[in-house]
C-alpha cells in the first residue's frame, strides 16, 4: 500500500478527462505533506486509469489526465 493510494482513489473517482489539483488539495486528501517522493510514486496512478501530467512548482499544482482505454 502506497502513501498516495488515497489520492489515486480520489483521482479515479473524479472521472474527468483532465483536471488540476493544488498541492494544498493533495495534502488535504493524503493527510501528509507532498514531497519529492511523489515523482517516484506517480507511476502507480496508471493502475487507476490516469497519469500525472504537468507538475507546476510555480502554481503549486498537478494536472491529471485520464488514460485512453
Amino acid at each position: 500500500m502506497s502513501k498516495y493510494d488515497s489520492l489515486w482513489e480520489y483521482v479515479q473517482k473524479n472521472g474527468s478527462e483532465c483536471f488540476k489539483l493544488s498541492f494544498a488539495e493533495i495534502e488535504s486528501i493524503i493527510k501528509i505533506p507532498i514531497d519529492h517522493s511523489f515523482l517516484k510514486y506517480k507511476k502507480e496512478l496508471e493502475e487507476y486509469g490516469y497519469r500525472v501530467g504537468k507538475i507546476s512548482m510555480k502554481e503549486q499544482s498537478v494536472v491529471f489526465h485520464k488514460l485512453d482505454e
